[in-house]
């Protein structure tokens, strides 16, 4: 099964020019921990976690309000095709710790697969709780 079979293309992202206070109320009224950081084109420069803005910004000291993301997001980017198998998500998603990749076809965002995304297909079952086991078991080693 493919990445495009399971993925979601309802996406929420954020431009590297707002402010972290914009983006974290991005991430709370949508209920997720990360959002893809994209240009207005769709390519994807980074990603912003909720660990971002609470490591980079607010335990450092900068103010949210005038904080642009660019400046604490994540640049190490991990992504998939629509293309690529469900199987290979799985494995990146476990080896690179998180729960949710952006997918990208030629630099640009067209949709993101979740860790929840796979659990919900039975064929994705093993694969899905691998990565969760990983994700899991490497969180209790921080």
């Amino acid at each position: 099964m493919k990445v495009s079979d399971v993925m979601n293309t309802e996406i929420v992202s954020v431009s590297p020019d707002e402010t972290v206070s914009l983006a974290a109320r991005l991430l709370s009224r949508h209920n997720i921990g990360s959002v893809p950081v994209c240009t207005g084109d769709g390519q994807v420069r980074g990603i912003l976690t909720d660990r971002d803005i609470v490591l980079r910004c607010v335990a450092a000291g900068e103010d949210p309000e005038t904080t642009q993301v660019r400046e604490v997001m994540s640049r190490s980017i991990i992504s998939v095709n629509p293309g690529d198998e469900v199987k290979r998500a799985a494995e990146l998603m476990g080896k690179g710790q998180v729960r949710r990749l952006p997918v990208t076809d030629e630099g640009r965002l067209v949709g993101v697969v979740s860790l929840g995304d796979l659990a919900r297909i039975s064929v994705c079952d093993m694969e899905a709780a691998h990565a969760l086991g990983e994700i899991s078991m490497n969180v209790r080693q921080r």
